[in-house]
């Protein structure tokens, strides 16, 4: 596939995803079925509640992080303006989309030092296909994906169903989790292992972990479904009908949150897909997520301007703030003390 053609089915992606065709704003993420229990006696000042974090070894003012998005080329360097200006003004972290199509054509889409300029304070986060580093100069692209921003880590994004259901995507994945393994014996940052909307399992954490992976972002179901993106971009019937059944398939990011923390006690995780707010943020660091990641719910925004983005988490932050003075939580670390209570009581509660 050309270049040409690679940008324009990003252009597409963009679009199917502001149009919202295939944003399931939380629903199926498991979120809804747990409550956080109420304390109607909290002792705290709301205004001193802590919600300072790290991710690779940098300091964060709240536990967030701008997922990695995609774009066309016209318009991702405005976007990815607006996000590092925002995570900058902010304090919180910035993953970018892909960097294949700006890293092998003369139109880098914004993704320069020049980001590095706008966000010099916070973690920056390079990212690369896993079904790339197949490729002959994998490694190369990966090390280039990170010299190109100065980037604090790489982001590997994991999409086998995206792949699986794209006409014209990758279909063979044999030796993807020995090439993550020689990229991270020779990147030269921390590696992140992320999945795309389908959800991570404890069996595949583990084996990440094994192979070296610093952090994994479980991004499960119930945000972006990248099956009902290519079902919308499909050309032929026949793809169109293949993809359309996978629209709900993954591990739903509660439960891939929950599994994996279990499975690895010790593993930086990032929370993401279909988290709306922050009682959903709330939610997942009570279940085990150090940072909490956004990336649909912020797009429309990162269109317009950094003010936008920058006003939109701060309404997140203001209610990741109040769940921890409703809680009782004085910082993020009584946060994950908190109970968990089934919005069903057949459901089991939080330990």
């Amino acid at each position: 596939m050309s270049e040409s053609d690679l940008s324009r089915r990003k252009d597409d992606h963009l679009n199917i995803v502001l149009d919202r065709r295939a944003v399931r704003h939380g629903v199926g993420t498991g979120f809804d079925a747990l409550q956080l229990e109420h304390c109607a006696l909290p002792e705290l000042d709301l205004d001193t509640i802590d919600l300072r974090s790290a991710l690779v070894g940098k300091a964060l003012r709240a536990p967030l992080l701008i997922s990695s998005m995609t774009g066309g080329a016209d318009r991702s360097a405005a976007i990815n303006r607006h996000l590092a200006e925002a995570a900058q003004a902010l304090g919180i972290a910035m993953g970018v989309g892909s960097q294949r199509v700006g890293l092998r054509s003369g139109n880098d889409q914004g993704l320069t030092r020049e980001l590095r300029r706008l966000a010099p304070d916070v973690p920056l986060l390079g990212n690369i296909g896993a079904a790339q580093l197949l490729e002959r100069d994998g490694l190369d692209l990966a090390r280039r994906s990170v010299d190109s921003l100065q980037a604090d880590a790489l982001i590997i994004h994991l999409n086998p169903l995206q792949e699986a259901v794209q006409a014209e995507g990758d279909r063979n994945w044999r030796g993807v989790l020995e090439a993550i393994r020689r990229t991270v014996e020779s990147v030269g940052v921390p590696v992140i292992v992320k999945e795309v909307g389908a959800g991570i399992s404890a069996q595949v954490a583990v084996a990440l972990a094994r192979a070296g992976v610093q952090v994994i972002d479980v991004a499960g179901l119930g945000g972006t479904s990248w099956a009902a993106v290519e079902a919308e971009r499909a050309v032929r019937p026949i793809d169109r009908e293949v993809a359309v059944a996978f629209t709900y398939w993954g591990i739903p990011t509660a439960t891939s949150l929950r599994m994996v923390r279990q499975a690895l006690p010790d593993m930086t995780l990032i929370a993401s897909g279909g988290i709306r707010n922050g009682v959903d943020a709330a939610k997942a660091i009570c279940l085990g997520a150090d940072l909490i990641g956004q990336a649909a719910g912020v797009l429309r925004d990162a269109t317009l301007s950094t003010a936008a983005v920058i006003e939109h988490f701060e309404i997140v932050i203001r209610q990741l703030r109040i769940a921890c003075f409703c809680t009782g939580s004085a910082d993020l670390a009584a946060l994950r003390n908190a109970r968990l209570l089934p919005t069903e009581p057949s459901l089991p509660l939080h330990p």
